[in-house]
C-alpha cells in the first residue's frame, strides 16, 4: 500500500514567487459547449484541485482553468481520468466538449507553484500540484491563500502533461481580464477536430471511440 500524501497548510505569512502574464498571451481551455469560453465556474460540480473556496465575505469564488498549450488543456480535462497506461475515451466524454483560445487583455499576477516557486514555499509538486484527488481539501487552501494575498490566480505544471503550464484564475479578480480569440476553436464531436483528437491520443494508447453509426 502506498504512503498517504498529506498536503501541508499554507503559512500565515504567504509569500510566493509571482509570475506575470502579459496582455496578449493566448491560453487554451476545454469546456462544455453549453458554456461560454469566458465563463467562470461559480461553484458548480465536484471539488477540484484549486476550487472551490470562499472569500472574506463568505461567498464562493468563481474559477476558470486554462493551459498554455492545447495538449495540456486536453490532458487536464478529456484525459484526466484515463489511466496513464492507456484506455478508452468514450464518445460521450468528448462529444459535448469544445476547445477555445482566450487572450489575456491586461497584466495578471499569479502565484508560482512550479520550479523554485515550490521550494520557496517548502513544497513539492507531489504535495500540491500532482497529488491525488484525496488531497483536494488541502490543495484548495493554497488557492485561497493566493486569493487572500491579492493575486489573480495560480500557475503550475500540469500533472497530466508536465511540460505545459496550467492556470486557475479567480473570477472576482479576472472577470474582465480575457477576450475570446474568434479565429480559433475546436469542436471534438466530428470532422477535422475529431481527427486531431484521435491523432493526439493514439501514441498515448488511448482509443477515442467514434460516434455510433446511425
Amino acid at each position: 500500500m502506498g504512503r498517504r500524501v498529506v498536503t501541508p497548510a499554507p503559512p500565515d505569512a504567504f509569500d510566493p514567487a509571482v509570475a506575470r502574464i502579459e496582455a496578449g498571451e493566448r491560453l487554451y481551455r476545454v469546456h462544455s459547449n453549453t458554456r461560454g469560453a469566458l465563463e467562470f465556474n461559480p461553484g458548480v460540480g465536484s471539488p477540484t484541485r484549486f476550487a472551490f473556496f470562499e472569500d472574506e465575505a463568505g461567498g464562493t469564488v468563481p474559477v476558470l482553468y486554462a493551459a498554455a498549450a492545447q495538449e495540456g488543456a486536453v490532458a487536464e480535462t478529456l484525459l484526466h481520468d484515463v489511466p496513464v497506461g492507456g484506455g478508452l475515451l468514450g464518445y460521450d466524454d468528448y462529444a459535448s466538449k469544445v476547445m477555445s483560445r482566450i487572450v489575456v487583455s491586461r497584466r495578471l499576477r499569479v502565484a508560482m507553484l512550479h520550479g523554485l516557486g515550490l521550494r520557496r514555499l517548502s513544497l513539492t509538486a507531489g504535495q500540491v500540484t500532482s497529488s491525488p484527488a484525496s488531497t483536494y481539501a488541502g490543495t484548495v487552501a493554497w488557492a485561497k491563500a493566493a486569493h487572500d494575498a491579492g493575486l489573480d490566480g495560480l500557475v503550475w505544471m500540469s500533472r497530466q502533461c508536465n511540460d505545459a503550464r496550467a492556470y486557475v484564475f479567480f473570477g472576482d479578480r479576472c472577470g474582465d481580464a480575457f477576450t475570446v480569440d474568434g479565429g480559433f476553436g475546436r469542436t471534438f464531436a466530428t470532422g477535422v477536430d475529431l481527427m486531431w483528437l484521435i491523432e493526439l491520443c493514439a501514441p498515448l494508447r488511448v482509443d477515442v471511440l467514434t460516434p455510433p453509426s446511425s
